[in-house]
């Protein structure tokens, strides 16, 4: 059995499988994984909500506390099992993002909680806009191009998917700002496959990654200065 797996039965056939949680890069490059929960019986799903969708995970290396997909396995029955997360007690850790002197102080951002796709987007905007852009639109509905809002000198996308962000969208998004002139900013719920984030670190593209909370967490170093300095 492999060392990282974690033995669960399913209570609908009583097969027994051994599960691998997947792990995802934090906001800090720690790999991190959903602490699984040995022992506790896993629950059919039988009706997916956007909430169900998401558990809260503390990364051990730095203390941040964020939402990461709910663990899920398929039994060759045809059921499709959550897998229990150990919950979380303790509260997150603040995270002190250093202000160059001579930058204007904010006011701490007031986010708005994320239900759904459209909130993903407004959450977005409110934040490009607590960080000094300015005349911030939203598309209606979605366009093709994937632009999602457009502001003075930005045009930035949300993806409110649970699949991390690929290279595809990140280098679209790239171009996009080039061809307008525009800084590019990309948010994601599910944080980055490794390619992409490895690309918008060659074109200084930021990365945020937004919980359910919407509150945005920057990914790599293009956003931890945007956040520092504004726009």
């Amino acid at each position: 059995m492999n060392g990282d797996g974690v033995p669960v039965r399913c209570p609908t056939c009583r097969r027994e499988h051994v599960y691998v949680p997947p792990a995802y890069p934090c906001v800090c490059g720690v790999p991190l994984a959903p602490p699984i929960q040995r022992g506790a019986a896993p629950s059919p799903i039988t009706h997916r909500t956007w909430t169900d969708a998401w558990v809260t995970v503390r990364c051990r290396a730095c203390g941040r506390q964020s939402q990461w997909p709910q663990p899920e396995l398929g039994c060759s029955c045809g059921c499709v099992l959550k897998v229990p997360v150990r919950p979380v007690t303790a509260p997150p850790a603040p995270v002190q993002v250093p202000r160059p002197s001579g930058v204007r102080a904010r006011t701490a951002f007031r986010p708005l909680t994320i239900r759904n796709a459209r909130d993903a987007v407004t959450a977005a905007g409110l934040y490009l806009t607590w960080l000094g852009f300015s005349d911030i639109l939203q598309a209606e509905p979605p366009p093709a191009s994937g632009i999602d809002l457009r502001g003075r000198g930005l045009v930035a996308q949300v993806d409110p998917t649970t699949r991390p962000a690929s290279l595809k969208a990140v280098e679209c998004l790239w171009l996009h700002g080039v061809t307008t002139s525009a800084r590019s900013v990309h948010f994601s719920l599910a944080g980055y496959a490794q390619d992409a984030r490895a690309r918008a670190d060659q074109l200084r593209v930021p990365l945020f990654v937004l919980d359910l909370t919407g509150t945005p967490q920057p990914v790599n170093d293009a956003a931890q200065e945007l956040v520092a300095t504004g726009a």
